[in-house]
């Protein structure tokens, strides 16, 4: 579920508990507030999936780093070499290298755009089981509402983000 929709369903049900004074008079809401970014943030899945996020892609990076070390000294050798070469052998020799920096690049957005989007999956992965242990934690101790992103203010009171991390750490996550 998109942060927007989130922010529309927070928006909806405080206009309902807004426009419903009967409501909340004739019995006590239990109101909760979670801090999403907090919890994606300190939460051990999400340290746990980044590491494997950085062993995925680590071959890659340090095959990257060796490329571009091997194209930087070609470089400098051909900057040295320019005063004996012949105009030929000159221009097919900067061809060359302009060709190997484009490869190089090419390389270095393609790992750009496959890292992006597996650290996207994995987020959306998180974000889904920290939605439902939310639920669960909500269920379990009888909250009626319980608010994420989109809140301009939540005392300690309703905020219950620790004990939401507390239960993402010791893994009794609701599956």
């Amino acid at each position: 579920m998109s942060m927007n929709l989130w922010n529309r369903c927070s928006v909806l049900l405080i206009i309902c508990l807004v426009a419903l004074p009967g409501l909340a008079s004739a019995q006590q809401l239990k109101i909760g507030f979670v801090n999403v970014a907090r919890v994606v943030s300190e939460a051990p899945q999400a340290t746990d999936a980044m590491a494997a996020l950085q062993e995925e892609f680590a071959p890659r990076q340090r095959e990257l780093v060796s490329l571009q070390a091997a194209f930087k000294e070609r470089s400098d050798q051909m900057q040295r070499d320019l005063e004996v070469m012949g105009p030929d052998e000159r221009r097919n020799a900067e061809r060359d290298l302009r060709k190997e920096e484009r490869a190089l690049a090419r390389s270095l957005e393609e790992l750009n755009e496959d890292a992006n989007l597996r650290r996207n999956e994995e987020l959306a992965k998180l974000q889904r089981e920290i939605l439902r242990e939310v639920a669960a934690f909500a269920r379990e101790d009888g909250y009626d509402l319980v608010l994420g992103e989109g809140v301009f203010y939540a005392s300690s009171a309703v905020d219950i983000t620790a004990k939401v991390l507390d239960r993402l750490k010791s893994g009794t996550a609701a599956n």
